[in-house]
């Protein structure tokens, strides 16, 4: 017994760099989407974002926000989100909401499925010389505004 303790202690002190610290210095390229952590992301009265996502490598976030379905007729509660999340002299934000959680993507690019259940889509590109809010049109039924 005592020359099997000293044995085990070894054997544990030299395996312990390799686990320990078997991450340090290696890049990992995780199947989980860029996303900030839930407790960074913004929400407000009727709204709320699930998650953030990069658009490729640029450092451009796609913002997937959850609007209640109670009020997602009610544009106020977009306006609200819009002047929280992107900054006035933001160069680019981009801003997608549903009213249906189970809709909203893991990724940037969009499903069928998906962008029949968007509610609206807010983009700021100002290298584009791009600003604008659109809207599906059961949130706005005008054909001037809708998708």
């Amino acid at each position: 017994m005592h020359k099997l303790l000293p044995s085990i202690l070894l054997f544990l002190i030299l395996i312990m760099p390799f686990s320990v610290f078997s991450h340090e210095g290696e890049e990992h390229a995780h199947d989980e989407p860029a996303a900030e952590s839930p407790a960074q992301l913004e929400s407000g009265n009727g709204w709320r974002v699930i998650r953030s996502l990069e658009i490729g490598t640029s450092g451009k976030l796609v913002h997937m926000v959850l609007i209640d379905h109670s009020v997602y007729t009610d544009k106020t509660i977009y306006s609200a989100a819009i002047n929280r999340i992107c900054p006035p002299d933001a160069e680019f934000c981009r801003i997608r909401f549903w009213s249906q959680e189970r809709f909203i993507p893991e990724k940037v690019s969009l499903t069928t499925e998906q962008n029949k259940h968007l509610r609206a889509d807010y983009l700021v590109n100002k290298t584009a010389g791009t600003h604008h809010l659109r809207w599906s049109c059961s949130v706005d039924p005008d054909k001037k505004h809708c998708f």
